[in-house]
């Protein structure tokens, strides 16, 4: 009998059940606990693989099976595991939101998935999501919906601001943030048209910035009307990915001087979805295509990631981080962490790996 296996699985289940509270049952929360080592021990979501990494004495064949059961059977409650992330979080609240999308195909099929993450500190923690079943953008509803169910757990109160890109823009939208006073800084396209009310003139959003030199930020003294919606513009002109510069104009709810600034951290968001797919998990190695159980997945993904990012926090606190010449750090917390979980669970070290399991804890 392999009585270290066993005792890393009841330090683990232990810290779970303190997490999960009455909400799942005492097998899943198991089954839970070995999903999310094997993902941080192999890094992919790869069935076969995950099964031949669980730290279990039953065949791989098994716990294939119980994985696929795991996805085709379980209602997993996307709100517990909402809450679950959000009581993890290395911050407090009024919490910076991102709302982005995240999508890749397998074959003709487009897997689309609508997120919020809380940003902090160089990524963000998606917190909240909506499965698509549709290629494209996200609509205005399917953008209340999800953001009304975040307030529903939350409370407005911990919302500092939005911030998204271009896709999420539009009249009711505008109206719905406007309405609950909610802070928002939103990219628009340069040629939007918006109307100055002082004098009703309608131009082009880039007019209003057009003197603006690389790197230079300006914001405009007055409110305007963009699709309707009183809101207020800033623009800094910038280059792009190819090198050509643009205007990047940004309409706000309020406090447009913030505007520019508070934007950039929009990008953590991408961050972290590189961190789930290509750089950390390789969510876009699975072969499910039912957009409930690529749910499924995705939360436990989640859990994994926030898991491996404060391990990450923690080991950098005790050897800081190699800081390169262009100032960025050599490596990210997730990577940090996850490579540690990973090399933890490779061997049975118990203290290591008790100390790792504190880190899901919600207390």
């Amino acid at each position: 009998m392999n009585t270290s296996n066993e005792s890393k699985n009841s330090i683990l289940t232990a810290i779970l059940c303190s997490t999960f509270g009455n909400k799942m049952n005492l097998a899943r929360i198991k089954f839970f606990g070995l999903f999310i080592c094997a993902l941080c021990k192999v890094q992919t979501v790869c069935f076969e693989k995950l099964a031949a990494s669980f730290d279990s004495e039953v065949r791989v064949d098994s716990s294939l099976r119980r994985i696929q059961r795991f996805m085709s059977e379980f209602m997993l409650d996307s709100n517990l595991i909402a809450r679950i992330i959000f009581a993890m979080l290395p911050h407090q609240p009024p919490y910076r939101l991102a709302m982005d999308r995240t999508n890749w195909k397998f074959g003709k099929i487009d897997i689309n998935i609508l997120v919020i993450a809380i940003v902090y500190q160089g990524v963000a923690f998606p917190i909240m999501f909506s499965m698509m079943d549709k290629c494209g953008n996200s609509s205005t509803p399917e953008r209340i919906k999800l953001m009304q169910r975040f307030i529903s757990l939350f409370g407005i109160d911990s919302i500092d601001c939005l911030l998204a890109d271009r896709e999420f823009i539009g009249g009711k939208w505008l109206g719905f943030l406007n309405d609950n006073r909610i802070r928002y800084h939103i990219r628009i396209r340069e040629n939007f048209w918006v109307t100055i009310p002082r004098n009703g003139h309608c131009v082009k959003a880039s007019w209003l910035f057009n003197r603006l030199k690389i790197n230079q930020f300006e914001y405009f003294h007055g409110i305007v009307y963009v699709n309707g919606q009183f809101c207020y513009l800033s623009a800094s002109r910038i280059k792009n990915k190819e090198g050509i510069p643009e205007l990047q104009i940004i309409v706000s709810f309020n406090k447009p001087d913030e505007a520019q600034s508070l934007y950039k951290e929009r990008w953590q968001i991408e961050t972290a979805f590189k961190a789930l797919k290509s750089s950390g998990f390789n969510i876009e190695d699975t072969h499910l295509t039912d957009i409930d159980r690529v749910g499924k997945l995705f939360s436990l993904l989640l859990i994994a990631f926030v898991w491996a990012y404060k391990v990450g926090i923690f080991l950098d606190s005790i050897k800081p981080i190699k800081v390169k010449n262009h100032g960025r750090k050599a490596k990210s917390f997730f990577k940090l962490g996850l490579t540690h979980l990973s090399n933890i669970l490779s061997i049975n070290n118990l203290d290591k790996f008790r100390e790792c399991c504190l880190f899901l804890s919600c207390t």
